[in-house]
This record gives C-alpha cells, structure tokens and sequence, in this order.
C-alpha cells in the first residue's frame, strides 16, 4: 500500500498571530532610519510630517524635504491602510484573496537631488496579508543622469549582499526583475540602472511572480526551480536587510557626486530624464495604481513625482557625450555586480 504524502496548502504557509505589529514596527523604524541619515547627508534640510488618516481604515506619515542642500525634493512615506474591498489591481494577481479584508502597510521613498550628477533614487518595500494570503514586495532602484560605473557597481553590490545573506538565489533573479519591472515599454528603455524588485513572495515555489514569463528573470527562476518552503519569518528577515542596506548603498554615492560643478546643460538633461519618472510612476508604477484604486491619499501617492521636469520633442543626444553614453550603455541592463574599475582608471 503507498505512503500518502501530506499535501501543502496555502494554510501551511499561514503567518503568525502577531504579523502586521511587527511588520508596521519595522516599516516606521525604517521611515525614522532613513530621514535621520537623509538629514545629516543634506546637511541644511529637514523633512516635515504630514500624518493623514483614510476614512476607509488606516493612514500614515508623509515625510517631504523640500529644497535642502543635496536634495531639490524627497519624500519618504510609512502608509498602514486596510479594508473589506480588494482593489481590481490585487484580485487580478491573487483571485484566491477574493472574499476576505486587506491589510497592506509599507515605506516608500523616491529622492531628487538639485546635482544632475547625483541620481535619483526610489525605495519601497511593502507587506500583504488578507485571509489566508500574504505576501512581502518591493526594492530599490537607481536612476542616474550622468553614468558613473562606480556608482551602479556599487549600488548593486550592496543589494546583493543583502540578499547574499538569506539566500544566493535571490539577487540573481530580483535584480533582472527590476530591470523588467522599471522598463518603459512605449520607450523601449528601462527607467535607470535598476536594482532589485520582488513582488508576491510567500515563501513558496519558484521566486518569479511577474508576468513576463519569457524573460531573464523568468528564465533563472525556471533554472533554479521551486525553493525549499520559506517561513514568514524568513521572508521578513531578506525585507528587513535589503531595507537597511539603502543607506550603505546610496551615502557614498551622493559623497562622491555632491560637489561636482555642472552647467545648464547638464540640469537641462536631468530635467528631460526626469520626465520618463513621471511617464513611469503615471502609466506602469503598481504602487501608483493600488493607491489610487484603494483611495489613499493623492499627495502622498504622487509624491514621487519631481518637482520640476521637461519633455522636448524628438530629442536625440549626441554621438560621443556622457548623454549618449547613458542611453547607450546604462540604460541597457549589464551585470553591475561583478563590474570591475578598469586598470587605467
């Protein structure tokens, strides 16, 4: 007589009794965290709270520093919001959530700098839960004006230990991930030179749950194969490094960049650039989409938007300029992480 073996369902995945405490403590830890050291890298700014409530259930802090010394505008939001109705957004993706409330909570941060030389930068990581389904999503991206191999090797190589640390598959799928997720399809380009991004992560099965099932993020995850189940615990272990490895990531960065002299050129082309952030963050941006559909609150969800941008019509760079470098090089995906510093250099 065979030997049945026990079925695994979504309810052997269940979390613990105490998740959206601890997981609303760490998203406000990392908020306070991230303006403190934001603060004494600006040196003259300081980011004023806006706390809100949304009628439905929940609210949060908007933290917005305006015209600092480093940064023209950054914004760095906690949001704790639930509910009785999923949004069209989440039911599209988990039909299996249908009938039950929400619980969502999160810390979002997108930073413009006034420096064309420093690049603009986005974090998010959030927490889902409704019934039985629950989820951890999010990652950090880069997106620079002027290209500086440095400065992507460096971003990503710290990302990559964060997730180093919990398991060497990780990085090696959500990096092309972000690379997929921050592409600007009616461009035919990718927003920066990305990072890392995961969404819908359970601890189950195969780590890509994106829609592109033919590309690379895709194609690795199908090499690798379903993961050994991963805990709650676990999965909130890699959100909690990868959140903490921002600062490392991106301090040396602005360091390096801060003081370099730059011209109207060089703002008129940062200006130009950051018009593919809003045609992002308005026509493909998730977290845009699910704010709205659930009825946040509007200031806080466009946020991310830059306070000052142009677009200009048919715009070609010219051959042999740092310009035509980032369109050539940077804005096509390359394995940052294993970037060596020329000999020469």
């Amino acid at each position: 007589m065979p030997i049945s073996t026990p079925q695994i369902t979504q309810s052997t995945f269940l979390p613990p009794i105490d998740t959206k405490e601890k997981v609303s403590q760490f998203m406000r830890q990392l908020q306070d965290e991230i303006c403190q050291s934001l603060q004494q890298i600006d040196g003259v700014g300081s980011f004023q709270e806006d706390a809100w409530e949304r009628p439905e259930g929940g609210g949060g802090r908007s933290r917005v520093l305006l015209e600092g010394a480093v940064f023209e505008q950054g914004g760095v939001n906690f949001s704790e919001v639930w509910g009785s109705h999923l949004p069209p957004s989440i039911l599209a993706q988990r039909p299996e959530a249908a009938g039950h409330g929400f619980y969502a909570t999160g810390t979002s941060m997108v930073l413009h700098p006034h420096n064309p030389y420093i690049p603009t930068v986005h974090l998010n990581y959030r927490y889902f839960e409704a019934g039985p389904v629950w989820w951890f999503g999010g990652g950090a991206d880069l997106t620079p004006y002027y290209p500086f191999a440095e400065d992507a090797a460096h971003f990503h190589t710290t990302l990559k230990q964060a997730c180093d640390r919990h398991n060497p598959n990780y990085y090696s799928v959500f990096k092309p991930w972000c690379d997929e997720y921050f592409y600007l399809q009616h461009r035919q380009e990718t927003r920066g030179v990305g990072g890392i991004f995961f969404d819908y992560q359970d601890g189950q099965g195969k780590l890509y749950r994106g829609s592109n099932l033919e590309g690379a993020a895709a194609t690795l995850s199908n090499q690798i194969g379903a993961l050994a189940p991963r805990s709650w615990k676990e999965i909130f272990a890699l959100v909690r490094s990868c959140g903490q490895a921002f600062i490392p990531a991106y301090a040396p960065i602005v360091e390096r960049r801060r003081g370099m002299e730059y011209g109207d050129r060089q703002r008129n082309f940062q200006l130009y650039r950051r018009g593919r952030y809003v045609e992002f963050n308005l026509v493909y941006d998730r977290g845009t989409i699910f704010g709205l559909q659930t009825n946040g609150r509007t200031e806080s969800i466009l946020m991310s938007l830059p306070p000052l941008v142009r677009w200009e019509y048919g715009y070609q760079p010219e051959p042999n300029t740092p310009e035509a470098e980032l369109y050539e090089t940077f804005l096509q995906p390359q394995d940052w992480a294993n970037w060596t510093l020329p000999q020469n250099h």
